[in-house]
């Protein structure tokens, strides 16, 4: 092959005739009268009439990125768990007593509500203060 043989991949691009002079007519390939034969026409954006009919809300509105803890209640882990267990989020997705949010075991949160009377050690859970209060009184251990 010699370099006078090679071709091009792609052909060429021709250039766009404009106004009188690119052989196009009077109306220069823009079709007659109306907004899209003007100059500087300038089309709605096709997405404008569905922006116009939606409500819109007062304030600044976002979507929380942070996940919910799972709550569980003080008297939901005494009938669950034997005396000396160790509770943890692992060990409650593990028995399934709670479900993984979003592809994660979740946060659990540990209420107040019932009675417990085990000692049981809680390891990496949030709690309130009177289900906290009601787990050392019983015995229990919180890390």
């Amino acid at each position: 092959m010699q370099i006078h043989e090679l071709k091009p991949d792609t052909p060429r691009k021709k250039n766009q005739r404009i106004g009188r002079g690119g052989r196009r007519g009077s109306n220069c390939g823009r079709g007659m009268k109306g907004q899209m034969s003007r100059a500087g026409r300038k089309m709605q954006p096709a997405i404008r009439p569905f922006i116009k009919k939606y409500h819109k809300l007062r304030g600044y509105r976002f979507k929380s990125t942070q996940l919910k803890a799972t709550i569980i209640n003080v008297g939901f882990l005494n009938q669950n768990f034997e005396e000396g267990a160790i509770v943890s989020p692992k060990v409650l997705y593990e028995r399934k007593l709670v479900r993984k949010a979003e592809g994660k075991v979740p946060e659990i949160k540990i209420l107040g509500t019932g009675e417990i009377n085990k000692k049981l050690t809680i390891k990496k859970c949030l709690f309130s203060k009177l289900a906290g209060e009601k787990i050392k009184k019983a015995g229990g251990i919180i890390r």
